[in-house]
């Protein structure tokens, strides 16, 4: 604080200085500066302040532009970053082998490396609390997402029930699991729950223990099926990874586009799916502001591209929107 104080009161006596322009004082402070009296000089109190900024802290960070990067430039560097942990955590393994064998510790091989995701987040221009401007679905992307979900199913119909275990689907019943639910016999421990129109009625008993982990079924995401073959081909979507995705109060989406184990290429294709989907469903009004929306508004606003536990990297929107003519491009003049 003292520092900072010092600091603002020698830049008001060179401001102070500064108005005279042939004062001597002027010429020893600035001897690179060219002053006469013809020469009309821009320093003031605030050149003389960025002159002597001698306070720098986390909260008084100098602010310096960041960069941006297309998305194939930023992919690449998501997955250098991801190779260098992965390099850096397997030496490190290693490295202290011994110190784990005086210790007691189990030593089993090579070290497993997490495989990080990898996320997009964008920035919408969008108020999901105005009518018409929240977005919420669900897509099935070319190369998945790189997990395999736990589905549960609830349906009347026994046929149904069998066809959906076959698929794939992890837990299925009718009202007898809705019952085990509510007393907590069964775990809620499944990614994603589909229900036939005909339960949603029973499933309000559960939708306190549903609907904060995001499991109620809804029409909009695809988890309301019909019995049948409709069901059934749900549920294979479901148990190969489908993206869900959620406008979020600011117009933010986070989307995990794949793992750090795919390819570049099968990145790139999920990414453009994604964007392709985002720009689909734009509300025909959209907008932050007070005025409720425009139809003339810039719809993305940010895009970020980062890993689960690696640095975020700015994108250009010219490689991000849609309808620009650089959409995707890998160089942008």
């Amino acid at each position: 604080m003292v520092i900072s104080r010092i600091c603002t009161q020698r830049a008001h006596q060179i401001g102070a200085v500064c108005n005279s322009s042939n004062s001597l004082a002027t010429r020893k402070l600035f001897p690179t500066v060219n002053i006469s009296a013809n020469t009309n000089t821009n320093l003031n109190m605030n050149s003389a302040a960025s002159l002597f900024r001698c306070y720098v802290s986390r909260a008084h960070q100098r602010k310096t532009p960041k960069a941006v990067y297309p998305i194939a430039d930023a992919l690449e560097e998501v997955m250098n970053g991801v190779l260098e942990r992965r390099e850096r955590r397997a030496a490190r393994w290693e490295k202290n082998r011994d110190k784990r064998v005086l210790t007691g510790m189990k030593v089993d091989g090579p070290y497993r490396n997490t495989d990080e995701t990898i996320e997009l987040i964008l920035n919408l221009n969008l108020d999901p609390r105005k009518p018409g401007q929240s977005i919420r679905g669900s897509l099935s992307l070319p190369h998945g997402i790189g997990k395999k979900q736990s589905v549960a199913v609830f349906a009347s119909d026994t046929e149904t029930i069998t066809a959906v275990t076959a698929a794939g689907a992890a837990v299925t019943g009718g009202n007898d699991l809705i019952e085990s639910i509510a007393k907590g016999d069964t775990p809620v421990n499944f990614d994603r729950a589909l229900a036939t129109p005909d339960m949603m009625p029973s499933l309000s008993k559960i939708a306190r223990i549903l609907g904060p982990k995001g499991l109620m079924p809804n029409a909009k995401v695809g988890t309301i099926q019909d019995a049948g073959d409709d069901m059934v081909e749900a549920v294979k979507r479901q148990v190969d990874g489908m993206l869900q995705y959620r406008a979020e109060k600011n117009g933010i989406m986070h989307l995990g586009v794949g793992k750090a184990s795919f390819d570049n290429e099968h990145l790139m294709d999920n990414i453009k799916t994604i964007l392709d989907e985002v720009q689909d469903v734009k509300p025909e009004k959209f907008g932050k502001g007070k005025s409720g929306g425009s139809k003339a508004a810039k719809y993305f606003l940010k895009a970020y591209l980062t890993a689960t536990q690696g640095e975020s990297f700015n994108l250009d929107m010219r490689t991000v929107d849609p309808t620009s003519a650089f959409y995707m491009e890998t160089e942008v003049l």
